[in-house]
């Protein structure tokens, strides 16, 4: 019989707060940190949802002494924000693991540099993470396009069924970048404003930054604020094209379906999906038809773009513990800036903040290269 694998704790960094509780509050007022940012010299402002670096220093310099012996990108000092307060409420031991999700890791670092530089090594930043915290074990990094966060979270469940170890502290993270935008840009993606996504207006995405973490374990102690057991994953990718989603959602579909699976539950089960909901023309329109095939139209479901944009490696974990805030509060938040369907499949798209029972969540995620992953959490 494979063992229970629980998420016991949980935090993020991101344009709305440095901790979970502020996150969640902005989110019930509707707030959002997606605002007009000049990212790329001589460019236009793009829409993005950007951390304050001056706040973040600052922060950052409460936390940790400056005269110690490391210098750190932002990137790294969002992510050690994030892990922080779970290493101080958890034990480290020889069976902990230390997984990283990243798209890009430090890509900033490649500016105006003639030869790669060490720390633009997503192994180098894993283990810089690692080493900071004395993490005893080698450090494994998840990358896989825009899935990895919803990865990560089925990465840790696996190797602690498998007895690779007792417990994971899983983090993810991803920074706005010229490197990034750029590209987005060139597919022409970039939304004009605001994204919208499953709206009729919708023209594209906003890049985002955060960093969230959570711990992961097979022996969760009786004094942990709240359990949520992973019941089920998957991961397929279809193979569809290097940028663009299956038409008909064959992968998102397999996915979806290998998870609740293995969770054993059922559509009707479901009580809330957080969807990966780009505002892109055919992301969108291939989550709708996906989530009809598996009869999954009439459960409630957001995209957390609208309030973070996408953050790449980081949106998978940062949206799952959003959801699992939700069930915690028994709140479901609306998809912020839908007004008007815009998919041809029906979705049950939630409009505005209203009070539900949450105890079985699906969170899904697709990304470039035909990847897809779902992951089913269990309130306990």
């Amino acid at each position: 019989m494979k063992k229970e694998i629980y998420i016991t704790d949980y935090n993020c960094v991101t344009p709305l707060g440095y901790n979970v509780d502020s996150n969640w509050n902005a989110l019930l007022e509707g707030k959002s940190g997606v605002a007009l940012h000049s990212i790329i010299d001589n460019q236009e402002a793009f829409y993005a949802s950007m951390i304050d670096s001056d706040q973040l220093n600052e922060t950052f310099n409460r936390y940790y002494d400056q005269n110690e012996n490391y210098t750190f990108t932002k990137l790294e000092k969002m992510l050690l924000l994030s892990l922080q307060p779970l290493v101080e409420r958890h034990t480290l031991s020889e069976d902990t693991a230390f997984i990283l999700s990243t798209t890009k890791g430090n890509i900033s670092l490649l500016k105006n540099q003639p030869e790669l530089p060490e720390g633009v090594y997503l192994s180098t930043l894993a283990q810089k993470i690692a080493d900071f915290f004395g993490f005893k074990t080698k450090p494994i990094v998840v990358s896989n396009a825009c899935v990895s966060g919803v990865m990560v979270i089925a990465v840790a469940k696996n190797m602690i069924q498998a007895g690779k170890y007792k417990d994971a502290f899983i983090i993810a993270g991803d920074e706005l970048s010229e490197f990034v935008i750029s590209g987005f840009n060139s597919f022409q993606a970039i939304g004009s404003g605001p994204c919208k996504p499953y709206d009729r207006d919708r023209d594209g995405i906003n890049i985002g930054e955060a960093a969230a973490s959570a711990y992961i374990t097979s022996e969760p102690s009786e004094n942990e604020k709240f359990r949520f057991k992973v019941l089920g994953d998957s991961a397929v990718n279809d193979a569809n094209h290097i940028s663009g989603p299956s038409r008909t959602g064959d992968g998102l579909y397999a996915s979806i379906r290998n998870a609740m699976a293995e969770a054993n539950i059922s559509s009707e089960q479901i009580d809330f999906i957080s969807a990966h909901g780009t505002a892109t023309l055919y992301n969108d329109e291939m989550e709708a038809i996906a989530f009809n095939r598996m009869e999954l139209q009439n459960i409630p479901l957001n995209s957390m773009k609208g309030y973070y944009g996408h953050c790449l490696g980081a949106s998978g974990l940062l949206e799952s513990i959003i959801s699992m805030e939700s069930s915690l509060h028994s709140t479901l938040l609306p998809s912020k800036n839908f007004g008007e369907m815009g998919v041809t499949q029906p979705l049950n798209i939630i409009r505005e903040n209203q009070m539900a029972e949450i105890k079985y969540i699906l969170k899904t995620a697709s990304g470039f290269g035909g990847c897809n992953a779902a992951v089913v959490l269990e309130k306990c």
